[in-house]
């Protein structure tokens, strides 16, 4: 019987995922085919299924990678000493996704097919959570340290804080001219005017 190397089938798994992530954020997730995934692996379809049994199998294990990063950067800020400047590292490390084009079209086409697909609505509703979650108790720390107005409800402007998010990868889809990363500051201004922000 042969032994799998858990390192090497765990890449394999990465490879086919950032194939999917392309061909999904270039197509779309109902126009892409296990073909199109296959072919930009490098793999073939018997390869690619004994990874992964179906497509949704692959965007399912996407969105649950995506939570698992999303946790593990908010566990580090949860340390972080200023937690209004992690919470703005934050919106920085959002932006420059939402300009990485891919990225942008994998969100996008992920929260359409939220939708559309139960699971996979429970999914990103759990991943979206986990985001306000992190993002309130930045705030509630922010607010015990006098980093910002004391009278927000953090779990309520953590809801407006994830709105401006969401709105930014919006924006990308339906304007052509609009670049993440010139609107930055004016995003980190916003945010700082909401929140009262102090010695930002």
């Amino acid at each position: 019987m042969r032994t799998v190397d858990p390192a090497k089938h765990a890449a394999k798994r990465r490879q086919i995922m950032q194939a999917a992530a392309l061909c999904f954020a270039d197509k779309g997730f109902h126009g892409t085919r296990t073909a199109d995934i296959c072919a930009r692996a490098g793999m073939s379809p018997g390869n690619v299924f004994h990874y992964f049994p179906s497509k949704h199998a692959i965007i399912v294990a996407l969105i649950e990678q995506e939570g698992a990063d999303t946790a593990a950067y908010l566990a580090d800020l949860a340390d972080a000493e200023d937690p209004l400047a992690a919470l703005f590292d934050l919106i920085d490390a959002v932006v420059r996704l939402a300009a990485d084009p891919a990225y942008a079209g994998l969100t996008l086409d992920t929260a359409a097919e939220a939708r559309r697909d139960e699971g996979i609505g429970t999914l990103v509703a759990d991943n979206d959570r986990r985001l306000r979650a992190g993002i309130a108790d930045l705030l509630r720390r922010a607010a015990a340290a006098g980093r910002i107005d004391d009278a927000l409800d953090p779990d309520g402007a953590a809801t407006w804080v994830a709105a401006q998010i969401d709105g930014l990868f919006a924006r990308v889809a339906t304007d052509p001219d609009f670049a993440p990363l010139d609107q930055a500051p004016m995003l980190r201004l916003l945010l700082a005017r909401f929140l009262g922000a102090r010695d930002t």
